[in-house]
């Protein structure tokens, strides 16, 4: 009878540790980013009582706190948006209450031995080792592919993204000089780059334990030539002034940079330390941070540099490339949630993502900033609405390819606005052999609400209502976005 009580007190645990998370409203997870910085910020803290109680001599130190520093740039700069947990489910909550025991009960009967008496625990094998530690089997996994990325280099040495991607390996297993002669490696078969020469650079101080080479200094400066907003450049530039017993040059620069983070950035109290230890150290009073400027609010995009560098890259890098920039987007704008034109900017490459749950989220936080705005409510019905289906006809208009882009970054505003008018128009001339084609007039109403254009806007959300069953989901928000066009 114990044991009966025992095995049921189990089983209800047990599916409440299932059940009971599928019953709980979504809330948004920690920023990634978020978590590196503050695991950063308490190793710095951490290095700062070791120096003070005398366990680790400054040049340890020094070389400590770069590395933690190294690791905290690039945290700052290439942050994860958070993402949030799934919503409640509690038809599936029951189902799995239910199933769970009563398929755990079929198995037993049916695999089980129920009438086979107990057998004693068995000794552990000589030969079990115990379990290592998350950072060991991190190590070693970091170490089978720094071997496997060799290996596919003695057979083919002229693979650029392979050494880039060795480079990168033997940057977390701490090789420093291995990862600088890598990504050397890299440059030359790549044409160089703002990334690829700040890494270099990096690598190197980090080989010399700290100080910034002549080599090094050369990379920065490269890197700068490329792009002058780059972060480990310009960082490292002013440590090598400090290191040459410039500190007023080092602390300008320092403060250049720290006048462009927004001022919730971890970077900015790492920036504000490293200029009261030089300040003191040359023994001048150590200046207040300057606040952010108005560029540091504002999300960036994609630069030349980037546009240029997504040429060269396969369709999975730069996709992957895109969905970093837009998560960092994503990242910014929690900390910023009254920019407009970040929500929108977000949107809608969400929507060029096919993400389109989180294009209609970031519109709706659009619209809570400016509810009055037609725009905004057609481009949410648009968002809204469903991809096309395997029946769907063929002929869609593709998205913008990475050269339509590279083109555009180089036209008038003029010239730019024609382009747009152009394959909105071809759009539209399709629509016209195709009027079956909801997803199409969908995408033609919201552009033309985009351009300003609010018959034309208001016509084609008409035609799509019309085109819409009776019972859709979307038929509410293609009424609203009609009702919002003819109100204006």
């Amino acid at each position: 009878m114990l044991l009966a009580v025992a095995i049921m007190v189990m089983t209800v645990a047990v599916v409440a540790s299932v059940v009971v998370p599928l019953m709980r409203t979504a809330r948004p997870l920690p920023e990634r980013g978020a978590f590196d910085r503050a695991v950063y910020r308490d190793q710095l803290r951490e290095l700062e009582r070791d120096v003070a109680r005398g366990l680790i001599d400054a040049r340890e130190a020094s070389t400590a706190r770069l590395e933690i520093e190294r690791r905290l740039l690039a945290a700052d700069v290439k942050g994860e948006s958070a993402e949030q947990q799934s919503a409640a489910n509690p038809r599936l909550a029951v189902g799995l209450a239910l199933g769970l025991p009563m398929a755990a009960a079929l198995i037993y009967l049916a695999l089980g031995a129920p009438g086979v008496p107990d057998q004693p625990f068995a000794a552990p094998a000589p030969d079990a080792a115990p379990g290592g530690g998350n950072g060991m089997a991190g190590h070693a996994d970091f170490a089978a592919s720094a071997a496997k990325l060799e290996r596919d280099l003695s057979a083919n040495p002229a693979d650029a993204e392979k050494w880039l991607l060795l480079a990168r390996t033997e940057a977390e297993l701490k090789q420093w000089q291995k990862s600088a002669d890598d990504y050397r490696r890299a440059m030359s078969l790549m044409g160089g780059g703002s990334e690829l020469a700040s890494a270099y650079g990096e690598m190197l101080v980090m080989a010399a334990d700290g100080i910034v080479t002549p080599a090094a200094h050369q990379a920065f400066k490269a890197a700068l030539a490329h792009d002058p907003a780059d972060l480990a450049a310009r960082f490292y530039l002013a440590l090598a002034e400090a290191q040459a017993g410039n500190a007023k040059g080092a602390i300008e620069m320092w403060q250049k940079i720290a006048a462009d983070q927004p001022n919730d950035s971890e970077l900015r109290a790492e920036l504000r330390r490293r200029i009261e230890e030089v300040a003191s150290l040359a023994g001048i009073p150590a200046p207040t941070l300057p606040p952010p400027s108005s560029a540091a609010a504002a999300p960036p995009g994609p630069s030349a540099q980037d546009i240029a560098s997504a040429q060269q890259m396969s369709d999975e890098d730069r996709q992957t490339m895109i969905r970093s920039m837009v998560a960092r987007l994503a990242a910014r704008l929690e900390s910023q949630p009254d920019d407009l034109e970040g929500w929108l900017r977000l949107a809608r490459a969400y929507d060029v993502l096919g993400e389109r749950d989180k294009a209609v989220a970031a519109y709706e936080r659009a619209r809570r900033l400016k509810p009055d705005d037609p725009r905004i409510a057609a481009a949410i019905a648009g968002a809204a609405a469903p991809p096309p289906t395997v029946g769907s006809p063929p002929g869609a208009l593709p998205g913008p390819t990475a050269q339509d882009i590279a083109d555009a970054q180089q036209m008038s505003d003029s010239d730019r606005q024609a382009m747009i008018r152009s394959m909105v128009e071809r759009l539209a001339t399709r629509l016209q052999s195709q009027p079956d084609d909801l997803e199409g007039w969908l995408r033609l109403a919201r552009a033309y609400g985009v351009l300003g254009e609010r018959d034309k806007a208001l016509d084609a959300y008409e035609h799509a209502q019309r085109l819409l069953p009776a019972g859709s989901d979307q038929r509410p928000a293609v009424a609203a976005a009609i009702a919002q066009l003819k109100a204006k």
